[in-house]
C-alpha cells in the first residue's frame, strides 16, 4: 500500500491562451520517444521499477538508478476519471518536468530503456467501453510522448481485466475489458512503430492458474483466474518480453500436476517453463496456450524481504537459472519439460528503490550471474551456423517426423526450436515428431539453432501435408479397472488400465452427468463435486481415427465434511473441499497446502473459492 498525493489545476483562459501562444511562436516540440532498434535479444536484461511515490523505501531520482538495470519502469501512470474511465494520467513526483525529462534522456543515452508502467495495485484500469478505450489511447499518446518513454509496462492488477461468462476462447476473447486492452496496445504499438517496446508484469494468478482455473469457462471459479492469457496471445508477436510476478503468489500447480509455492528454486523453473513450453488452459487439450520464445521470457523477484512474499536468496535463485539456463540439476522437485532455455532473457525486480535500501544485493549479484552468458563480459553477436537440410521423413494423418542437419557454434548450440504457425517447441537432438496435426492439412516447418547467448539462425522452409484421414474403423478396447485411488468432498482421482488399438489410442473421455472432461493418460482429477454425493464416472478411449471404445462405468461417493466450516488458520494442513471461515465469510479450499501467515482466504483466490 502507499498514498497517491495528487494535484489538479485549473488555469484560467487568457493565462491558457497565452502559454498556447507561446508555444506556436517558440517553436516548442513535444519529446519523441527515443527511435532507438530495441535490444538484442541475446542481451541479458535486469528490469526495475522505480518508484514514482515514497513508500519508506527511499527516493532515489531517476537519473541516479544503478547501472546495473538495463531496462527501467517508471512507477505507475493511474487512472484520473475512475476505473472504467479509462483516462490515465502522469505527473513526476518530487521533480519538474523539466527535471524528469532531462533524466530520462540520460538515461537513454546511457544505453537504457526508461518505460513507463500503467496500473499497479492502486491503479486498476477496466476499458469497458469503445470511448475508455480512445480516452486510454488518447491520454497514452500524451504521456509517452511528452515524457519520451521508449515504451510501456502493463501491470494491470485487482480486477481491472476479468472474463464475462462463456468467454471460454483464450484465442478469441469476447469480453470488452480484454478486447479492448488488446486493440488499444495495438494502436499505440502501431502509432509509434516497431523501435516501440511493449512488456507485461501480470501476476501468477492471471498467468500459470489458467492452467488449473480458467475463469471464462470454470464453474464457481474467479472469473479473473487466467485473464492476461489472452492479451498475451493476442499481442504476442509485439511483446517484447513477460515478467511474470514470481511473489506475493498462492501455491500454483505446475505442468507436472503439483503445485509449489514460492520462495523456491522449484517454483521459479516450474512458472518459466509453463511459458517456455506452453499449456492446456482450463487442462483442456483443445485450448493449448503456445510457448513464448525464451527471449520472451523475464522471471520477476523481490528485490528483498520488506518489497513482497515470495523474498528468494541469491543463491537459490541461481540454482534455478542454472538448471533452467544451463540444464545443471540442483535435486529438485520438478524437471523441465524440453530441456534447458539458455535463452531466458532475465530478471524482473520489484523494485529498483528497495535494491539500494538492500545495498544493491539483487542487482550487482543477478548482473554478475547474467554476464557469464555474454562473451568475455561483450555480447556475443555470432549466430550458429544454419541447421541444413531440413526434411520429413515420415508422415501420418495427424504427425511428421522431420529431421535436420547439426548446426556449429563459436561457444556451442544449445538446442533447436522447431516453428509451425503460431506453435513453438524446443527440441535438444536434430530430429522430433511433431503430434496432433490435423488429416489432409498443409504446415509448414521451419528449424531455428541457438545459442547460450540467444543468438538464433533459421533452416530452409519445409512445407509437408499430412495424410488423408485413416480408413481404420476398428474402435479401442474399453478401458478396464476403473477405480477411484483418492476423493476429497469437492473432487474424484479416477485410474485406469490402458486400452489397446490397431494404430494407438490417443485420448480418454471421462463423463459424469452431463460433464465430461479429456485427457491423454490413465488418471484424472475431477472437480467441482459436492460433498458426500454419489456420481456414477464413465471412461472411453479414442484413437486417431476417432473411433470411440465402449464404456466403462464405475460408482463412488465424495466424502462428506462432517464438522463443518472451521475458522481458518495458519500453519495447517488444508484438503480440496475444506471449508473454513474467515472475516465473517466462507471459503472451500482449491487446492490442497499448509497454510502461511498472508495466505488468508481472501488475500489467494488461487487458493480459496468465496462460497
Amino acid at each position: 500500500m502507499r498514498d497517491n498525493i495528487r494535484m489538479t489545476h485549473s488555469l484560467p483562459r487568457a493565462i491558457l491562451f497565452t502559454i498556447i501562444i507561446a508555444i506556436i511562436f517558440t517553436g516548442y516540440q513535444w519529446n519523441t520517444p527515443q527511435a532507438n532498434a530495441s535490444i538484442p535479444v541475446s542481451k541479458k536484461l535486469i528490469v526495475g521499477y522505480w518508484h514514482n511515490f515514497n513508500n519508506g523505501s527511499g527516493d532515489i531520482r531517476l537519473r541516479d538508478v544503478s547501472s546495473n538495470f538495463d531496462v527501467i519502469n517508471v512507477s505507475f501512470a493511474e487512472p484520473t476519471n475512475g476505473v472504467q474511465g479509462g483516462t490515465i494520467g502522469f505527473a513526476p513526483y518530487n521533480a519538474t518536468d523539466a527535471d524528469f525529462i532531462a533524466d530520462v534522456q540520460y538515461l537513454q543515452s546511457q544505453g537504457k530503456k526508461v518505460m513507463i508502467s500503467i496500473g499497479g495495485a492502486n491503479g486498476q484500469v477496466q476499458l469497458v467501453n469503445t470511448q475508455a478505450r480512445n480516452n486510454f489511447v488518447s491520454s497514452m499518446k500524451t504521456i509517452i510522448t511528452k515524457y519520451g518513454f521508449n515504451g510501456f509496462d502493463i501491470d494491470f492488477e485487482g480486477h481491472s481485466l476479468y472474463f464475462n461468462a462463456g468467454d471460454s476462447d483464450f484465442r478469441s476473447p469476447t469480453t470488452p475489458v480484454i478486447t479492448n486492452l488488446i486493440s488499444a496496445v495495438r494502436e499505440l504499438h502501431d502509432f509509434y512503430g516497431d523501435s516501440f517496446m511493449l512488456t507485461m508484469a501480470p501476476e501468477t494468478f492471471f498467468v500459470q492458474l489458467g492452467y488449473s482455473f480458467y475463469g471464462g469457462s470454470c464453474i464457481s471459479c474467479d472469473n479473473r483466474a487466467g485473464s492476461y492469457l489472452p492479451v498475451i496471445y493476442g499481442l504476442r508477436d509485439i511483446l517484447d518480453w513477460l515478467q511474470v510476478q514470481h511473489y506475493n503468489s498462492g501455491p500454483i500447480t505446475a505442468l507436472d500436476n503439483q503445485y509449489y509455492s514460492m520462495g523456491s528454486a522449484d517454483f521459479h523453473v516450474a512458472m518459466a517453463d509453463m511459458m517456455l513450453t506452453g499449456f492446456p488452459v482450463g487442462r483442456n487439450s483443445n485450448y493449448l496456450f503456445p510457448a513464448l520464445r525464451s527471449d520472451q521470457v523475464v522471471i520477476g523477484l523481490p528485490a528483498n524481504v520488506n518489497s513482497g512474499g515470495g523474498f528468494t536468496s541469491v543463491a537459490e535463485v541461481h540454482k534455478a537459472l542454472n538448471y533452467l539456463m544451463k540444464g545443471v540439476s540442483y535435486g529438485g522437485g520438478y524437471t523441465l519439460r524440453n530441456g534447458a532455455h539458455p535463452g531466458t532473457r532475465g530478471l524482473m525486480t520489484w523494485s529498483i528503490n528497495w535494491d539500494k535500501f538492500n545495498n544493491f544485493e539483487f542487482s550487482s549479484n543477478h548482473r554478475t550471474y547474467l554476464n557469464q552468458f555474454e562473451s568475455g563480459g561483450v555480447l556475443d553477436t555470432i549466430p550458429p551456423s544454419v541447421p541444413g537440410n531440413l526434411v520429413s521423413t515420415l508422415t501420418t494423418s495427424n504427425s511428421v517426423n522431420l529431421a535436420w542437419n547439426a548446426s556449429t557454434d563459436n561457444v556451442g548450440v544449445t538446442g533447436y526450436s522447431v516453428t509451425y504457425g503460431a506453435t513453438s517447441m524446443n527440441v535438444a537432438g536434430t530430429s522430433t515428431t511433431i503430434n496432433g496435426l490435423s488429416p489432409n492439412t498443409a504446415y509448414t516447418f521451419i528449424v531455428k539453432a541457438k545459442d547460450a547467448a540467444g543468438n538464433q539462425s533459421a533452416s530452409n522452409v519445409v512445407t509437408v501435408t499430412t495424410n488423408a484421414p485413416s480408413a481404420d474403423t476398428t474402435a479401442p478396447t474399453a478401458p478396464t479397472n476403473l477405480q477411484v485411488s483418492g476423493k476429497t468432498t469437492s473432487s474424484v482421482i479416477l485410474s485406469w488400465t490402458a486400452s489397446t488399438d490397431n494404430v494407438g489410442v490417443t485420448s480418454y473421455t471421462v463423463t459424469w452427468g452431463s460433464n465430461s472432461v479429456n485427457v491423454t493418460a490413465t488418471t484424472a482429477t475431477v472437480t467441482g463435486l459436492s460433498a458426500g454425493t454419489a456420481y456414477t464416472f464413465m471412461v472411453t478411449a479414442k484413437d486417431a481415427a476417432g473411433n470411440v471404445s465402449t464404456g466403462t462405468s464405475f460408482q463412488s461417493t465424495t466424502d462428506n465434511n462432517p464438522t463443518g466450516p472451521v475458522p481458518w488458520a495458519a500453519n495447517v494442513s488444508y484438503t480440496v473441499g475444506k471449508l473454513v471461515t474467515y472475516e465473517g465469510a466462507t471459503y472451500s479450499c482449491r487446492q490442497g497446502h499448509t497454510s502461511l501467515q498472508g495466505w488468508e482466504p481472501a488475500n489467494v483466490p488461487a487458493l480459496w473459492l468465496l462460497q
